[in-house]
């Protein structure tokens, strides 16, 4: 498989270096290549998803992907993409962190592949190591200050200020590129648009590390595109914050929706970004779209192989159970855990487990207003208990309407849920 070839259908090259000898290294050899991923986070986040997909492209090609956790970098942080200093995490929570997100990855690359099995490394093993001699000795001498100002990540920062700690973040990633080269004959690095600065400055490193031994080398770097919505808003964010990969941060059933309810002017790209199917269902996906946008059959397919490639297809059928009984409205079927997924962020209340009547839980809960609202709710059919309209003013809620003796679910109105735990 021509790999380049197969990106280059999908848009997903922003940059290269020499693809002219890029596409004749990749012919000729089996090429190691590698991504970082700074935990920043106790978490990585579906912007991490775009890179972590490419790594996975290239195995399946043949190649030995590395995932490179900025065990060393992240102490420090990238400037790249950000108006504002980064606030700096102590060693004990990025350590923690690069664990959590080591743990991650292990989910989404094989490493188990013989020749081509994916390898995770942490830069923490040398920069950690590293004295401010070596560094000063062995990479800062390489690096002309009118260089680094010409990159953008360190450009766009003069205005607004950036301190020497994150003006040599560029410094400390090229000693990444230039250790995986030197232990792991790596010979190419991919990243974001905003990494194609230090990207470059890698590659420049070794140059001059390797002219000094007289040795000439051939490395090289891409960039995938900035993911962009249609309507302008930032892609991988929602009214509750960003979608984590972690299922505890975000449920499989919120990262279910979150691509379900992808635009129909975005929902072909991601399917071309993220997935990996077929040109012949890509093509018919694409007439769906254009000729029954109603039926909505691409965002079904987009959220069906993404959640199931990042959490389970367990978790996909517990998510498609909890959509389909959203919008059937019964909610008898779900149990405690869907019900826990699928009405996570709802107003909550908690009661004893005891009978009481409707019209006092209703205000009990703030569901209604006053006894008399609530009266006026039920008389006229706006009250739903666990789906179903009740409409009795003298009703008692029991352990009947308990779904697996934790949770009633009541429904004012169209929309508005609220949800009773039960102590």
């Amino acid at each position: 498989m021509d790999i380049l070839k197969d990106l280059e259908k999908r848009n997903l090259i922003h940059q290269t270096t020499d693809t002219e000898g890029l596409t004749k290294h990749l012919a000729e050899n089996q090429v190691t290549l590698y991504c970082g991923f700074d935990p920043t986070a106790d978490s990585l986040h579906i912007g991490h998803l775009l890179p972590i997909t490419m790594l996975k492209r290239f195995q399946m090609a043949g190649h030995r992907p590395i995932a490179l956790i900025g065990g060393g970098t992240g102490m420090i942080g990238d400037p790249s993409g950000r108006s504002t200093e980064r606030s700096l995490n102590e060693a004990t929570v990025v350590k923690g962190y690069s664990e959590k997100i080591k743990q991650q990855l292990a989910k989404l690359l094989d490493f188990d592949s013989g020749s081509n099995a994916a390898v995770a490394r942490n830069n923490h093993d040398w920069l950690a190591s590293m004295t401010v001699i070596d560094f000063l000795r062995d990479a800062g001498k390489h690096f002309g200050i009118n260089y680094m100002l010409g990159k953008e990540s360190v450009s766009a920062r003069i205005e607004q200020g950036i301190s020497y700690t994150e003006f040599s973040y560029m410094i400390l990633q090229s000693l990444d590129y230039l250790k995986l080269y030197e232990q792991e004959n790596c010979t190419m690095q991919i990243g974001g648009s905003d990494q194609w600065g230090n990207i470059t400055a890698g590659m420049e490193l070794i140059r001059r590390s390797r002219e000094e031994m007289d040795e000439e080398t051939k490395v090289f770097g891409l960039t995938v595109p900035l993911i962009t919505k249609a309507d302008g808003s930032k892609f991988g964010k929602t009214a509750g914050g960003s979608i984590w990969l972690d299922p505890e941060k975000t449920t499989p059933y919120e990262f279910y929706q979150f691509w379900f309810n992808a635009d129909d002017r975005d929902v072909m790209k991601f399917l071309y970004y993220f997935t990996f199917l077929d040109q012949e269902e890509l093509d018919q996906l694409q007439k769906e779209v254009d000729n029954t946008p109603e039926n909505r059959l691409a965002q079904k397919r987009l959220a069906e192989e993404m959640t199931r490639e990042v959490h389970s297809q367990e978790a996909l059928e517990q998510a498609q159970k909890i959509s389909a009984s959203l919008f059937s409205g019964n909610l008898k079927e779900l149990s405690a855990g869907d019900i826990k997924q699928g009405f996570k962020g709802v107003p909550a209340n908690e009661a004893p487990k005891e009978d009481i009547g409707l019209i006092d839980l209703l205000v009990n809960a703030s569901i209604s207003s006053s006894k008399r609202q609530a009266r006026e709710d039920i008389k006229n059919g706006a009250i739903y208990i666990n789906g179903e309209r009740q409409q009795e003013l003298q009703y008692v809620v029991s352990e009947e309407d308990r779904i697996d003796d934790m949770f009633t679910i009541i429904r004012r109105g169209k929309k508005k849920y609220f949800l009773i735990s039960y102590k």
